[in-house]
């Protein structure tokens, strides 16, 4: 886990590198590939239980 003054000395070197205009943007832009990602891992999580449970009624029952 970083401590604060790691964080600190990162927000620093974003700070430099990008400037404080350029910040606001970037972090928007972080937000929606975080929030596309989220969508895309429950949508494939989703499909994922679609898939099983349809192959699960396909199955003839091999219980009896």
């Amino acid at each position: 886990m970083l401590g604060w003054q790691e964080l600190i000395l990162i927000f620093l070197v974003v700070l430099l590198l990008f400037g404080a205009k350029r910040i606001p943007d970037i972090a928007q832009g972080l937000g929606k590939g975080i929030r596309e990602f989220k969508r895309a891992l429950k949508d494939t999580e989703d499909e994922v239980k679609t898939n099983i449970n349809d192959s699960d009624k396909k199955k003839p029952d091999s219980h009896k």
